[in-house]
């Protein structure tokens, strides 16, 4: 009889990540049968989906989106338990909606892997309960979740992080330039004010202050802003270059790098770009996360690394002049330049070179072949 597994996705990155692993498996074991809840790169693969991701894109709690989850999850569960009976059930990603299911899917006595958990070492540590009862095997892709699973006795395996394989080269710095009017003879400072409408209502006229000051102090630099593809095109607008679609290329090539807070830091983290990252929200969801956060650090290199490598500007500490004198001082300073890139070389080696998803196929092999 041919291994089945189900995998639950909840969004496009999960759905991507999720069809590499699908990927990998055939490659393995051709005659595996895959069936998910996923988007177009899971179908790509030639996974048959039970559902897309309609009734699962929202945000916030509304009746509706309740609604929507409570019955998918039902139809997932009776499918699974009556139907498909699968001999593993993946999840990624998705972490509010995954952790519930999990809950009935393990009475029903499946076997569930879980590949890129909740951050649950940043906030919300009492998951970790839920996860410990109903999850098999956690696919950790930062190398201190180890730890943290193991003193809570969670069967863990660090795979390695989907960057490792999906950021794209360096990009040509003088291609680059010319490809975009930039003075090939000037620095570069980009600026990414964030991907999110609140983001740029609180963190955009903050970035321009602060690109100002840099701009009076040294005059052989230039400023690009990156907008943000998910972003209305009027979302802000910016008296210097703005470039829309190319981030990677421009974290890599800028000299130093002004950002929200995010995935993001880690991207220009690989390519050891000096950077500061900065945040600041309303006051009330600001306190909210002071309730539940498990660290004190924001920017993924520094938890990483468990150092201090890139300055945080957050909350009350987001201000233009902070910001500048601490970009100037990375454009200026050679020693405290070079110093910030070595800690940065130091986070690509701490992220491994396993292909995540290659890593994550062959366990759930070996788990079929071994049952």
């Amino acid at each position: 009889m041919p291994k089945k597994v189900f995998i639950i996705t909840g969004e496009h990155s999960g759905d991507k990540h999720a069809s590499g692993v699908a990927r990998e498996l055939k490659k393995i074991n051709p005659n595996i049968i895959i069936e998910a809840v996923g988007g177009e790169n899971l179908k790509n693969q030639g996974v048959k989906l039970f559902c897309d991701h309609s009734k699962m894109s929202g945000v916030g709690l509304t009746p509706k989106i309740i609604y929507n989850h409570f019955t998918l999850g039902k139809r997932i569960v009776d499918y699974l338990k009556n139907d498909f009976k699968p001999d593993i059930v993946l999840l990624v990603d998705y972490g509010a909606f995954n952790l519930t299911i999990s809950k009935f899917l393990k009475k029903e006595g499946f076997k569930i892997f879980y590949f890129i958990p909740p951050q649950v070492w940043a906030s919300r540590k009492w998951r970790l309960k839920t996860i410990k009862k109903n999850i098999d095997k956690v696919f950790t892709i930062f190398p201190f979740e180890g730890q943290m699973y193991d003193k809570e006795g969670i069967n863990s395996t660090f795979v390695g992080h989907p960057l490792n394989f999906e950021l794209p080269k360096k990009a040509n710095r003088d291609e680059f330039f010319e490809k975009y009017g930039l003075d090939k003879n000037k620095r570069l400072v980009a600026v990414f004010p964030g991907s999110r409408t609140f983001e740029i209502k609180y963190l955009f006229k903050t970035f321009t202050d602060a690109v100002k000051i840099i701009e009076k102090a040294c005059p052989d630099v230039q400023f690009v802003f990156s907008h943000a593809t998910n972003l209305s095109p009027d979302a802000f607008t910016s008296e210097y270059k703005t470039i829309t679609g190319d981030n990677q290329a421009l974290l890599s090539v800028a000299d130093a790098l002004i950002l929200a807070s995010g995935t993001v830091a880690l991207e220009a983290g690989l390519y050891n770009t000096p950077m500061i990252i900065s945040y600041k929200g309303p006051l009330f969801f600001y306190l909210i996360y002071l309730l539940v956060r498990s660290i004190k650090k924001a920017c993924l290199v520094n938890i990483i690394t468990g150092k201090d490598i890139v300055k945080e500007f957050l909350m009350y500490d987001s201000r233009a002049d902070k910001i500048a004198q601490e970009i100037i001082k990375l454009l200026e300073d050679k020693n405290y330049r070079e110093a910030q890139i070595q800690g940065l070389k130091e986070l690509s080696e701490l992220m491994g070179k396993n292909h995540c998803v290659q890593e994550v196929a062959r366990i759930i092999n070996e788990e079929l072949e071994g049952e």
